[in-house]
């Protein structure tokens, strides 16, 4: 879910594994040359979804373990749960409407959020959450937990990557 920590958890995990970080949003403004917001805005979120499904799939082809931290939207499609499901480790990082209202605000590269970015955020949350217990092999909770501490819980329940495809 946006505002769970996911990119900063995400990079202190691959920081201590030695394993390459990849943020999906920012892969993808880095393919398009502009900005999630530029595209949700010029073709829409349909769009937008088609692009993050390429590079996520992309991204699980690579012969190299990565730590991939993806939208929170990621989810939406059942064929990305597939692919998820077959052929990554997730985890669920997993926060109250408290926590992740406090850390979302509304900005450029958060487009769904809209002009009431907490009421937005809580129907998001709402909708999504049977995806996200559908699409974790883990769960963990983050509130009251700084980004390091997040990591580490993860890396003890974390299978260490074994091999790629």
């Amino acid at each position: 879910m946006m505002g769970s920590g996911k990119s900063t958890v995400g990079f202190w995990l691959a920081r201590s594994e030695g394993l390459r970080f990849v943020d999906l949003d920012a892969a993808i403004e880095e393919y398009q040359g502009r900005s999630i917001s530029e595209i949700f805005a010029a073709e829409g979120e349909d769009r937008f979804r088609d692009l993050e499904q390429e590079v996520l799939a992309h991204c699980l082809e690579s012969s190299e373990p990565l730590v991939v931290s993806c939208g929170g939207g990621i989810v939406l499609r059942p064929d990305n749960r597939a692919l998820l499901r077959d052929w990554a480790w997730v985890c669920w990082l997993r926060a109250t409407m408290e926590t992740l209202g406090q850390r979302v605000r509304a900005g450029e590269n958060r487009p769904l959020l809209g002009d009431d970015p907490v009421g937005n955020l809580a129907k998001i949350s709402a909708a999504r959450s049977g995806l996200y217990t559908e699409a974790a092999n883990e769960i963990v909770d983050v509130d009251g937990l700084e980004a390091e501490q997040v990591a580490e819980q993860i890396r003890r329940v974390w299978p260490r990557p074994v091999s790629a495809r």
